[in-house]
């Protein structure tokens, strides 16, 4: 029988999707390229804001009006945190994130019987970090490897330690033994991620820099990229740490949501502009050319005008390299879903587009930071002609290769001449 995968979120749900391919093909399934051929189709959903979980309902309707026959299976973190939502009623197969390894059994339960299966188990504080390692991942340059699991923040808009549980961590041997794997594959790069992943370690006694350390001793990889992460224990003893790390690409994707400190209170989140300042001014200090990327929410409950200009300013201020600009969503079950003075549709998208519109000019400044310097690049593909890649600290360039050389996957010395179209431009070097 065949499979296709929908994977929808973060690059913890691309790692999980990966890993239940995995399971699939060993159990004698087959890849199918389209899901409107696949004789099982599963949607891995998020549910980060509204609009993730509108996102999965749609695509589910697409899929059954598309392929009515196939085995249609919901798993991740929307049933996870809405198990008697009725949106999921297309679904034959429904399972929580405790319950992905049982996606074949499910399956095949479901194929014997013809009855529906919902199995979405609740987290609880005893929980331990899911065994789950990867060989391997499809069509890709770089390989995500999740060390961490859950969140104990409790922001008020956020759903997801409901979904995902309290935080629980990849005991260091594993990887080791993972990434070992992955660099006899092939991959020169990796990207360590979690749902927060500047927690990890933290019920063994140890920290991120930890399990940095334990990537970068894998022969074979020679780049070790981290995910998102919280200003949490970001402090200068983790930044020295990582710091000695040449293999550490000195790209830091640090969440700040709001840059007033007001907002910051009312969302639960647990430090000052100030903190966060002094972090960026550390990393900067401790990375040569390091980029600083992040998320930035507007129209939080009672954000005042006053307010969302102090976030401006703030975004000024620290200059990100790129920044991902979204509009408060209210998320069923949160503190935030309940606040006074929730603000107007209209309102958050005019402050949005300011946002957006700010931020673009800094990324383009950084980008225009990067003429003139050489820099080792990851290719990862051929795009019209042009072989694409990106910098250590993430800055994307394309290339025109000299000749029919195929540069994918190989790294490679390259001076960056220009900007265009959001992307670096260069030449390489001998």
């Amino acid at each position: 029988m065949t499979f296709h995968i929908f994977t929808l979120g973060c690059k913890v749900n691309q790692y999980e999707s990966q890993a239940m391919h995995e399971k699939l093909e060993k159990s004698g399934f087959t890849y199918s390229q389209s899901h409107k051929d696949a004789d099982i189709v599963i949607v891995n959903s998020c549910t980060v804001t509204a609009a993730s979980d509108s996102k999965a309902v749609k695509l589910m309707h697409r899929i059954k009006r598309e392929n009515s026959q196939c085995v249609l299976i919901l798993t991740g973190c929307l049933p996870q945190a809405f198990p008697d939502d009725v949106r999921f009623a297309e679904a034959d197969v429904v399972l929580g994130n405790k319950s992905r390894n049982a996606v074949v059994p499910s399956i095949q339960k479901f194929l014997m019987t013809g009855t529906r299966i919902i199995d979405v188990q609740k987290h609880d504080s005893s929980e331990k970090f899911e065994h789950m390692s990867l060989e391997g991942f499809s069509e890709r340059t770089r390989a995500f490897v999740k060390i961490e699991d859950g969140c104990n923040r409790f922001c008020s808009y956020c759903i997801i330690p409901y979904a995902r549980g309290r935080v629980r961590s990849k005991p260091l041997p594993e990887i080791y033994n993972e990434l070992s794997h992955l660099s006899m594959k092939g991959f020169k790069e990796v990207v360590l991620v979690g749902i927060n992943l500047s927690a990890y370690g933290q019920e063994f006694g140890i920290n991120l820099a930890d399990a940095v350390e334990a990537a970068c001793s894998v022969e074979g990889i020679e780049r070790v990229r981290l995910g998102s992460l919280e200003p949490e224990r970001m402090d200068n003893y983790t930044i020295a740490r990582l710091s000695r790390l040449p293999k550490l690409c000195p790209q830091f994707h640090l969440s700040l949501q709001s840059g007033c400190d007001a907002t910051l209170k009312r969302m639960n989140r647990h430090y000052t502009t100030q903190v966060y300042s002094e972090i960026v001014q550390n990393l900067r200090m401790a990375f040569d050319n390091c980029s600083i990327t992040t998320d930035i929410m507007v129209g939080f409950p009672g954000e005042t005008q006053i307010e969302f200009e102090q976030s401006l300013a703030f975004a000024e201020k620290i200059q990100f390299a790129k920044a991902h600009i979204f509009a408060y969503s209210r998320r069923p079950g949160t503190a935030a879903d309940k606040a006074e003075n929730q603000i107007p549709e209209n309102v958050k998208n005019i402050r949005c587009n300011r946002m957006i519109e700010l931020t673009d000019k800094t990324t383009r400044k950084f980008l225009e930071s990067q003429t003139g310097k050489v820099e080792a690049v990851l290719f990862e593909r051929l795009k019209n002609g042009f072989f694409e890649g990106h910098t250590m600290n993430y800055t994307k360039v394309i290339v025109k290769p000299h000749n029919t050389d195929n540069l994918s996957n190989l790294i490679c010395k390259v001076k960056i001449t220009g900007v265009e179209n959001g992307s670096c431009t260069g030449i390489l070097q001998p």
